[in-house]
């Protein structure tokens, strides 16, 4: 009884506890929020990620797989599948219509040939067009007077959306927001033609280089393409490096497109050509496939994996079948194929878990000194306690429940000071990138006045600590005012540098609470060694000289 009794009064009759509850707090606070925003951060970029490449990829080498429309329908009727589309991913060379002149400046491009109708039903394509017109009142009035899309109707979003130039009824090209230099993107996260290169409209011209199965290297192939939209993944490597054509072309350029099939054991005629027994199917490099709801990316991938080999086997038994399917394939969950850019941030994140928990060390070192000097200081209550009858493991008790309550408060504070932050944490961060109200540093002035008339009235009566207290508040609040005054807007997260338009608002709950435990942990660790010193005081000695 008298534990508790004594834990509750040294907490609440003095200063010093609190300012060991404010420690964990803040301590608290930083870690939940940091990890928060990072955690935030991962998830948007796995989720873009995800609806760029649907849940299961299989890939083949550059020699392609035949009979690929054959292997889609059957996998559109497997169960646990939502979608498929073919494609055939490689490198090239784009020639760009700027600068003026002759000297025209050739970005390396990552070229995706697709059937973009398909590709729809497995990413996020048709969302991702960037160029198109507002899709309500609310939507055109957030927009810039000068952006581009109040111009535009939707012939722009059809054409992406079927890579297909409707004016002259050529195949279309949509490049990655960011293959063009033409594109800058603002503050507010939205795109505005740069040295007036508005690139739908313009003709490019793509470069690639055709490779047997073989490996050997055929001659380069050219085609020129007019940019009918613009694509923004949410990934910057994605949209500053990847273009989209029809499959058909890139099927053609690169020599995967169905071709004739000659027997060349045979006699050729008098002209030289040989004779044709058939036809080579064409060839696809990649398949996407997206789940339905309620299946596993893992799950997934077995079943379009066990259903590629029984399609295999079946081609393979099959005579008529002048194609030979790929003995070896890759069949990654999203997850697996991304992980080169995923795995990075996740590291990233531990690691900035790792040294912001350091801070839990200053939290127990600070509590230790504060107990420390509240021993020293009682150490004649405790020798009072000793001698009526009090048991060491009681003395210990008394301070270890109150590093318990100081880590529990503490804990609790910091996490709903997090969360405070952190839901509006866009809000927070639109205020710091405007200008200062002149309200609120003319209010910070005349607090300064105010804390200065408290200097003056302690510089009189004769008081240091007063003195020292209202110099540093009159100090610190006349450089507050100062600062906002002069502050005209800094933006920290700049979404025309950093790729998210908006800081992740959302609590990781799961840091939140380990860190609200590892607060308390560290709490009563820190306690530990004051408290076991109390224990240690001999009634007697306390007594005569305490």
């Amino acid at each position: 009884m008298y534990a508790a009794l004594l834990s509750n009064r040294y907490l609440t009759s003095r200063l010093i506890p609190f300012i060991a509850i404010a420690a964990v707090a803040l301590c608290v606070a930083l870690v939940v929020t940091v990890v928060s925003v990072m955690t935030g951060f991962l998830n948007m970029l796995k989720d873009s990620g995800r609806l760029i490449v649907g849940d299961v990829i299989l890939s083949t080498g550059i020699g392609g797989m035949p009979y690929a429309d054959e292997f889609v329908a059957d996998l559109r009727g497997l169960s646990g599948v939502q979608g498929a589309s073919p494609l055939i991913d490689t490198i090239g060379l784009l020639r760009m219509p700027y600068p003026v002149g002759n000297q025209k400046e050739i970005a390396h491009v990552q070229v995706w040939a697709v059937d973009p109708v398909s590709l729809a039903t497995v990413t996020d394509y048709a969302e991702d067009l960037y160029w198109k017109p507002p899709a309500d009142a609310a939507a055109k009035a957030a927009m810039a007077a000068d952006d581009p899309r109040l111009q535009l109707d939707a012939s722009i979003l059809q054409d992406g959306a079927r890579l297909i130039h409707s004016k002259t009824g050529t195949p279309g090209i949509a490049l990655g927001m960011h293959v063009s230099v033409g594109n800058a993107r603002q503050r507010d996260g939205s795109y505005l033609p740069r040295y007036g290169w508005f690139m739908p409209g313009h003709d490019v011209t793509l470069t690639v280089v055709p490779v047997s199965g073989s490996g050997k290297i055929a001659e380069p192939r050219e085609q020129s393409f007019t940019v009918v939209n613009e694509v923004q993944t949410g990934i910057y490597e994605v949209d500053k490096n990847r273009v989209y054509i029809p499959l058909h072309e890139g099927q053609r350029l690169l020599r995967l497109d169905e071709a004739p099939l000659f027997d060349l054991s045979a006699e050729p005629d008098a002209l030289g050509n040989y004779p044709i027994i058939g036809k080579t199917p064409a060839r696809v490099t990649k398949i996407l496939v997206r789940a339905k709801a309620g299946i596993t990316a893992r799950e997934l991938r077995d079943r379009v994996e066990a259903e590629y080999f029984a399609f295999g086997k079946r081609m393979k038994s099959d005579p008529t079948r002048t194609a030979k399917m790929p003995e070896f394939v890759s069949v990654l969950t999203w997850e697996q194929q991304l992980r080169d850019l995923i795995t990075p941030v996740e590291k990233e994140r531990e690691m900035m878990r790792v040294l912001f928990s350091l801070i839990y060390l200053v939290c127990a070192g600070l509590i230790l000194s504060i107990f420390w000097a509240i021993v020293i200081e009682k150490t004649r209550d405790i020798g009072i306690l000793r001698s009526v009858g009090a048991s060491r493991l009681g003395v210990l008790w008394i301070f270890l429940r109150y590093g318990l309550i100081i880590g529990v408060v503490g804990s609790a504070l910091g996490v709903l000071l997090a969360w405070g932050v952190i839901r509006n944490i866009n809000a927070i961060h639109e205020a710091i990138g405007s200008d200062a109200p002149p309200a609120i540093w003319i209010g910070t002035f005349v607090l300064a006045g105010l804390s200065a008339l408290g200097l003056l009235r302690a510089i009189w009566v004769g008081k240091l600590l007063a003195l020292l207290l209202w110099t540093l508040a009159t100090g610190v609040l006349a450089l507050v005012g100062t600062a906002l005054a002069l502050h005209h807007g800094t933006l920290i997260w700049d979404p025309s540098v950093y790729y998210f338009t908006i800081v992740p608002d959302q609590v990781d709950w799961t840091t939140a609470w380990s860190t609200a435990l590892g607060g308390v942990l560290f709490s009563v660790i820190g306690a530990a060694i004051p408290a076991a010193k109390a224990a240690d005081i001999d009634p007697v000695e306390a007594l005569r000289y305490g």
